[in-house]
């Protein structure tokens, strides 16, 4: 399963936005009707993982973590526990509760990036701060591929 692209949309007043028809025809060659979405990790972004990718994450990140470790526990409990199962309604719409607005900052804008097996989808705002960092995109890439 792969999304690539990088495509603009907009939320309606109660936080529904259409997924790209793009993005919706992957999942449906793959034959997935329910989707994850949780906050990124790293970036004030939201993140959607199509079923079957999420339950793969989940058991690797699983397998690498102690059940009798309280902070390995903590660390699955917190990754886990902090996110909302979506299907797509009849017209490919799904909601983004006021909850995961507010933390990746949407206020209409969006934009959906096909970043492999998931969707990031960020504020139109917030990716424009991203995409400013162009540069440093291109030298970490030099850096990484030149010491293959």
């Amino acid at each position: 399963m792969r999304f690539l692209g990088n495509i603009e949309a907009k939320t309606d007043a109660k936080g529904r936005v259409f997924l790209p028809a793009t993005f919706r025809k992957v999942l449906q060659q793959e034959g997935v009707e329910q989707l994850v979405m949780r906050k990124d990790v790293h970036e004030k972004c939201l993140v959607l993982y199509p079923q079957t990718v999420w339950n793969e994450q989940m058991d690797a990140l699983r397998q690498r973590l102690n059940r009798w470790n309280r902070q390995q526990q903590q660390i699955f409990r917190h990754y886990v526990s902090d996110v909302e199962t979506l299907s797509l309604d009849g017209n490919g719409r799904f909601l983004i509760s006021r909850r995961y607005q507010e933390m990746a900052g949407i206020e209409q804008t969006v934009r959906f990036i096909g970043v492999g097996d998931t969707i990031e989808i960020w504020a139109d705002a917030e990716y424009s701060k991203f995409a400013e960092q162009k540069d440093d995109f291109a030298n970490a890439l030099e850096q990484m591929m030149s010491d293959v």
